[in-house]
């Protein structure tokens, strides 16, 4: 163990953030350096500044918007690092940059200190290289907070109210299992996130995955979820000028600081919540969203955890999607239900496409009950320490 590298303790860690944490700054420093102009779906595929690539290819993007977060440990320049994840910003980047990445249940990390894009949706999350890590680095930021609403203080399966678990004590040494450690284990594929428009090379890693779960013995059936195509419009923020007056302030920040994919959305946005459209938006969107937990909800009473592919490709060129903003959104397909639902997931590196100097990985979505972290982890290390995949290509 390195004891010299680095913690990144910041979510969406920008190019700039990125290019100064390699020089071995401290946290404090990085924060000034976030670009407030350009926080965009998918990748700092768009940003205004020296772009963060993705270290298993140069060209192309390490995911959005924590990606700076996922290509930190990725590249080995530091041992864990913390994103928010609204719609999948944290794990999307995890499987682009071949890093474990997870989303915890909503309300399980405070957010005290976090620009919310969405309140109801964000998330604290967490990167890092094992799923040990990632345990220990969860159990640190959890627990509830008197500075944040949101925290929930149910904490834990365990029968110790208000106590946060020891998460890394719990993950069995893959020494001691027995040859089919997952029996017993349902586990469920989610049909809908292998169809048509996920790339053939992402469907065979998630099927070669789920073919070595019932090797390790656990039950694996296919099912489906209705509402899951489901994308959020979601509001960014831009930088300040100065100004005289606080109308003109308004006016020039609005106009000069945000990009033209923050205005778009923004105009979204308040189109959807103005009187007049409120209950054919807003309100439907609600209801869709009980609809969505409520599918969730029925799939987890069938089955122990949920797997999909975490992005419905590798990692693309930087720049490729830029002008296309619907396939640069088709990204978060398969994450953004999660947040809506408020469950936890996590992404564990299952395979490689062909391409790129030295292939692609491809990440596995693990979609678990609310507060089940306990149980989650505990079959994520077994089966991330059990599936023979070299990262070292």
């Amino acid at each position: 163990m390195n004891l010299r590298l680095p913690l990144v303790g910041l979510a969406n860690l920008t190019s700039s953030s990125f290019k100064f944490a390699r020089r071995g700054q401290s946290c404090k420093t990085l924060g000034p350096l976030i670009d407030h102009r350009a926080l965009r779906p998918a990748s700092w595929n768009i940003i205004d500044r020296v772009v963060t690539s993705n270290p298993w290819d140069a060209t192309r993007v390490p995911g959005g918007s924590s990606g700076g977060s996922a290509a930190a440990v990725s590249a080995g320049q530091c041992m864990v690092s913390l994103g928010s994840d609204t719609g999948g910003s944290v794990r999307q980047p995890a499987s682009f940059c071949g890093v474990v990445g997870i989303k915890p249940t909503y309300g399980r990390v405070s957010r005290f200190g976090l620009m919310a894009y969405a309140s109801s949706l964000d998330v604290i999350g967490c990167f890092s290289s094992s799923v040990v890590d990632t345990a220990i680095l969860l159990e640190a930021i959890s627990g509830h907070d008197r500075f944040d609403a949101t925290s929930s203080k149910r904490v834990t399966i365990l029968l110790q109210p208000n106590k946060v678990p020891n998460l890394a004590s719990q993950l069995v040494p893959t020494e001691s299992l027995e040859s089919k450690p997952l029996k017993g284990l349902r586990v469920g594929v989610i049909c809908e996130t292998l169809a048509d428009g996920v790339d053939v090379g992402v469907v065979s890693a998630i099927q070669a995955a789920a073919a070595h779960l019932e090797e390790l013995g656990s039950t694996v059936t296919e099912l489906h979820l209705n509402h899951l195509r489901i994308y959020l419009v979601m509001t960014l923020y831009g930088n300040q000028v100065s100004a005289e007056e606080l109308s003109s302030l308004y006016g020039a920040s609005r106009a000069n600081g945000f990009g033209s994919e923050v205005k778009m959305r923004i105009l979204m946005g308040t189109y959807a919540l103005s009187a007049g459209y409120y209950d054919a938006y807003y309100k439907r969107a609600q209801q869709v969203r009980t609809l969505v937990r409520e599918s969730f909800r029925t799939a987890l009473q069938e089955n122990d955890v949920l797997i999909s592919p975490a992005a419905p490709s590798a990692a693309y060129k930087i720049g490729e999607k830029k002008d296309d903003r619907l396939a640069m959104y088709a990204g978060d397909i398969m994450t953004v239900n999660v947040n809506l639902a408020g469950l936890p997931a996590l992404v564990l590196p299952c395979g490689f496409v062909d391409s790129g100097p030295a292939g692609l990985p491809i990440g596995l979505q693990i979609i678990g009950a609310a507060f089940d972290e306990v149980f989650w982890l505990f079959f994520l290390r077994n089966m991330k320490e059990i599936i023979c995949l070299s990262f070292t290509r």
